[in-house]
């Protein structure tokens, strides 16, 4: 097997748990999806950039951990310490498939992720309450979410391909129906409601005891050497893309200097050497050929 292969099947086991099941993205054939995304649209675009979704992947759960309910829930509930490969699969399925999947496939992983989180109920260290289903807590989670998501867009695709303003705010729009049928509700819906919506959420959040420790497992997370090499160089960059006041709450001191000029450009390289590894997506070419009407060859075709 060589590098390119070798690449591809550590992603695609590291993400997706060894198996693509393009069959959620492939048929049937015409089916628009559950939220109706087409390639060139912003959610599209921005889901479909590797580099950009995993910086602001990482950058979302340390932002997301903040929330001192919606950590105490991660922690007390989660198996991401025992399991973190299996809990990054079931996080990466439910993205791409309510984006680039079919209408019945994305129904399916959304109804499993509420049934999840009808499970998700305990007490925080601090005495409060608290749901995995609470609409207030969905909000928060999405929103850190794809706020990171865009910063990683925005600063790591190529230039061409990073969204104008406009293509930003059809990026929350578009985003947004995906949170609510998980039960979200007041969802931004676009730049200045997500800064407003984050702004008022500001006095809430704080770094627990749980949070830190989450923050140093990612940094010390990979199942060899290689991946840890790579989920740190990832790390130091969704520290670039994080609110100032999130990086001082967690106790992170990285001169901007060397956010700029060490963490982004070891950052690009990874994430060249990662799409040319992976190749062209798979899901993506599924996606498109079921939203064309093309029925898939069959494997003998």
């Amino acid at each position: 097997m060589g590098l390119r292969d070798r690449i591809a099947a550590e992603l695609t086991a590291a993400l997706h748990g060894g198996d693509l099941q393009l069959e959620r993205y492939a048929t049937p054939p015409g089916d628009p999806g559950l939220f109706g995304i087409a390639p060139g649209d912003p959610v599209w675009r921005v889901h479909g950039q590797a580099t950009g979704m995993l910086v602001g992947g990482f950058a979302a759960l340390m932002l997301q951990s903040l929330h001192p309910l919606a950590m105490a829930g991660v922690d007390q509930h989660s198996d991401f310490r025992a399991d973190p490969v299996g809990r990054l699969n079931g996080t990466v399925r439910f993205i791409t498939t309510t984006t680039f999947g079919s209408a019945p496939a994305a129904r399916e992983v959304v109804a499993l992720v509420r049934r999840i989180h009808t499970r998700v109920h305990g007490t925080a260290p601090d005495g409060r309450a608290y749901r995995a289903d609470d609409p207030g807590l969905l909000t928060w989670v999405h929103t850190a979410e794809v706020s990171s998501f865009l910063a990683g867009h925005q600063g790591y695709a190529p230039r061409r391909q990073r969204l104008t303003p406009a293509g930003c705010d059809a990026y929350y729009r578009q985003a947004a129906p995906m949170a609510e049928a998980l039960g979200a509700r007041g969802v931004p819906r676009s730049r200045a409601e997500a800064a407003d919506y984050l702004t008022r959420m500001r006095p809430q959040l704080h770094a627990t005891a749980a949070a830190l420790d989450s923050v140093r497992f990612l940094r010390a997370f990979g199942r060899n050497r290689r991946e840890r090499l790579v989920v740190g160089l990832l790390m130091n960059a969704s520290v670039g893309i994080l609110p100032g006041w999130a990086r001082a709450e967690l106790g992170i001191h990285r001169p901007a200097p060397v956010r700029t000029g060490w963490d982004r450009p070891l950052a690009t390289a990874v994430g060249r050497t990662l799409k040319w590894g992976l190749g062209p997506s798979q899901i993506q070419a599924a996606a498109r050929g079921r939203l064309s009407g093309v029925p898939p060859k069959s494997p003998s075709a």
